[in-house]
């Protein structure tokens, strides 16, 4: 329950780090997300390693789903730190960013979302470890309520144009239309 309790926090922080970028800009604070990460990360290895000895070792099981497991991380960490081109992200129109509306951006508003809740039910399946289930459950939906204040406070507040791409591209769920942008614009 102890690392549940401190993945809850990790939202915490980053909640607090999407405020700080709209209103107070303090550089103590922009921290706060890589901090919420490692909090994230700290109690889900935490929770793997109280359960170790409950883990069922079957090793074609294991191979299938950890390398979905894998493959999620894999793409939730390029959604967060490698999709969003530097130049193109960060050039500033008349005092503010402009939305990065290509690729893994194209495809939802959101496209994090989806691969943290692949990782985390492909991680379950994997290790079939009850508190990581629950984990889960509890992360993916307080990464939910995340986006969702992003979606409607932070985003608006920080890019001149997100209503305009709130417009075009669906919030979480990809359509046919979003899908073929995404790999039209794919690098």
């Amino acid at each position: 329950m102890l690392f549940i309790l401190i993945g809850l926090l990790a939202f915490l922080f980053f909640a607090v780090y999407d405020i700080n970028s709209v209103i107070f800009k303090k550089n103590v604070i922009n921290s706060f997300f890589f901090l919420g990460s490692f909090l994230l990360i700290f109690a889900t290895v935490g929770i793997i390693l109280a359960s170790f000895n409950d883990i069922i070792w079957d090793l074609w099981w294991m191979s299938i789903f950890g390398i979905l497991s894998i493959f999620f991380l894999i793409l939730l960490v390029y959604t967060l730190f490698f999709a969003l081109p530097f130049n193109e992200t960060y050039i500033i129109n008349n005092g503010s960013p402009k939305v990065y509306r290509n690729g893994l951006y194209a495809l939802c508003r959101h496209p994090g979302v989806l691969w943290f809740a692949g990782f985390y039910f492909f991680l379950w399946l994997t290790l079939r470890i009850p508190m990581l289930l629950w984990a889960g459950i509890i992360f993916c939906s307080c990464n939910f309520l995340y986006i969702v204040f992003q979606d409607r406070w932070t985003f608006i507040h920080a890019f001149e144009d997100y209503n305009d791409y709130k417009k075009s591209t669906p919030f979480i769920i990809p359509n046919f239309k979003s899908i073929k942008r995404c790999l039209l614009t794919l690098k």
